[in-house]
């Protein structure tokens, strides 16, 4: 027989089970695919300066998603949307960093961490960002975080500091210098007081970092220095792209496009060095 403390107890919990509400469905959600920055940056480098259209090895599907987004805004056609970060796909994205309200070596079509992202705001995410970081002052001249930290590991591995002539945000600076250094990672160092094999080991060791490196000469119309271009820069200016683009493609960055007259050195971004 219950007695009516029980009866009591057991109509509460009957309560409390009708009571309790029923747990939601977990709802799945779909990650969004990736853009790897450093992929992009250098197709964005090297594809428009081909003469076909060979992609750059692992940066098809990134570069697509890039593609596909600029597509979406109505301005890239559909024909040009194939992993090839092409002169066209160079346009497309400069008319995109336009329409963020960016100008000059902002909006020269080589994709920026903030642009990047904002194009694929609900289409992918970036990931491996590079960023070229802020202003700074070194041996003199303007150079960025990132090409400083380069240059001070290329010093390292050449057991001795450099002289620099000319940095880089310097609009206008030396005429012979075409644009280059108008922009982010652009330096030129002088050699006048090194030997010819000292000036060949500098040159391995800027390029083992990360430089497009080469030794101007008084027969290419130059006064002897090394002009040096941090490959993957963002800030580069569009001359600077152009002579990155034609290093790894075994050129000598200049407007003849001569065979690369530099010593051998593996072709490597700072990121890639610092990951060994």
């Amino acid at each position: 027989m219950f007695t009516k403390a029980a009866v009591l107890t057991a109509l509460t919990a009957a309560a409390f089970a009708v009571a309790a509400p029923a747990q939601a469905e977990p709802v799945a959600t779909t990650a969004l695919p990736t853009a790897n920055m450093e992929a992009v940056l250098k197709a964005a480098q090297i594809d428009p300066r081909r003469a076909d259209d060979t992609q750059t090895p692992g940066a098809h599907d990134s570069v697509l998603l890039v593609e596909q987004a600029l597509q979406a805004k109505g301005l890239l056609a559909s024909t040009y949307v194939d992993g090839y970060f092409g002169t066209t796909t160079i346009t497309a994205y400069s008319q995109y960093q336009k329409s963020l309200g960016y100008t000059g070596i902002d909006a020269s079509g080589l994709p920026g961490k903030t642009s990047l992202e904002k194009l694929g705001e609900g289409r992918y995410t970036v990931t491996s960002p590079v960023s070229a970081g802020s202003r700074v002052t070194y041996h003199g001249v303007t150079l960025n975080t990132r090409t400083k930290a380069m240059l001070v590991a290329a010093e390292g591995i050449f057991g001795s500091s450099v002289s620099l002539t000319q940095g880089s945000y310097n609009p206008g600076g030396v005429d012979a210098s075409a644009g280059t250094h108008d922009g982010g990672g652009a330096m030129d160092i002088s050699v006048s007081s090194l030997s010819s094999a000292s000036r060949t080991t500098l040159l391995k060791a800027l390029r083992k970092v990360g430089f497009a490196a080469w030794l101007r000469t008084p027969a290419q119309g130059f006064a002897y220095h090394i002009h040096a271009m941090a490959i993957s820069d963002p800030d580069l200016s569009s001359g600077a792209q152009h002579q990155t683009g034609d290093y790894y493609l075994g050129m000598n960055g200049l407007a003849g496009r001569g065979a690369d007259d530099g010593p051998s050195v593996p072709k490597v971004t700072w990121e890639e060095y610092q990951r060994g």
